[in-house]
């Protein structure tokens, strides 16, 4: 058990450069949101769902997270800061790591249906601050969402979505997913989506421009009637 918690605490100070020690890592209240999940889970598939709620309560109470007692997580889990929500359905894989203010809730909670109604999270998976993941999506394993993006559709593998809705950015990610990514946002040699469409269409906006110059010189260039090659024929022969 020492051992498994020592090597928790090495994987969260490799995503989090603040602590100068494990055991100012042990302060942090995502840690400690994980730890009551881990007992309230167990009370919640033992059917004591009341104890199990009790336990989420008290957890949220102190941390400033709400993790339900049904969520399912993986290992390595992280809550950076605080003040996170996950549902009842939600499924987290392994070294997954959520930033403060990140929603993984459930779509329709009027229709009283039951079921998978929260997101499930891939390996590696990184939501930035202020991110909504919505609905039964899955969001595939080493993906990035950046801050304040809002998910409510699938997410592929190793892609990185930004914006309102979500929109897969259109660079290659490969070269920056070799490291952990702060936030879910590359911030170095990458384009919003929206900003490459703008851009392809102040290009063709600008070759119109040319284009439409080019004709209008055209058209302004003197030239002689279709006659007067005739008629300097005829006064030749006269």
């Amino acid at each position: 058990m020492v051992r498994n918690l020592i090597a928790y605490l090495d994987s969260v100070k490799s995503r989090d450069p603040a602590p100068r020690s494990r055991a100012e890592i042990l302060l942090y209240p995502g840690i400690w949101s994980l730890a009551f999940h881990r007992v309230a889970h167990r009370l919640y598939r033992a059917r004591l769902f009341f104890l199990a709620r009790a336990v989420n309560h008290f957890s949220r109470f102190l941390t400033g997270n709400d993790i339900h007692p049904g969520a399912k997580i993986g290992k390595r889990f992280f809550i950076d800061h605080g003040f996170t929500v996950v549902g009842e359905t939600a499924e987290i894989g392994d070294d997954v790591t959520l930033y403060q203010n990140v929603t993984l809730g459930g779509t329709d909670p009027a229709n009283g249906i039951a079921g998978k109604r929260h997101p499930t999270l891939g390996n590696g998976v990184i939501v930035g601050s202020g991110a909504q993941v919505l609905g039964p999506v899955t969001v595939g394993a080493r993906a990035r969402v950046g801050a304040n993006a809002v998910v409510t559709k699938d997410v592929a593998e190793g892609a990185t979505m930004v914006g309102i809705p979500a929109r897969a950015m259109l660079v290659d990610v490969t070269a920056y997913q070799r490291d952990f990514m702060p936030y879910g946002t590359p911030c170095t040699d990458c384009f919003d989506p929206e900003k490459q469409k703008l851009e392809l269409l102040q290009c063709e906006v600008e070759q119109l421009q040319k284009r439409l110059a080019e004709l209008i010189a055209e058209q302004q260039r003197p030239k002689l009637p279709d006659d007067e090659p005739s008629l300097f024929k005829e006064r030749g022969r006269a």
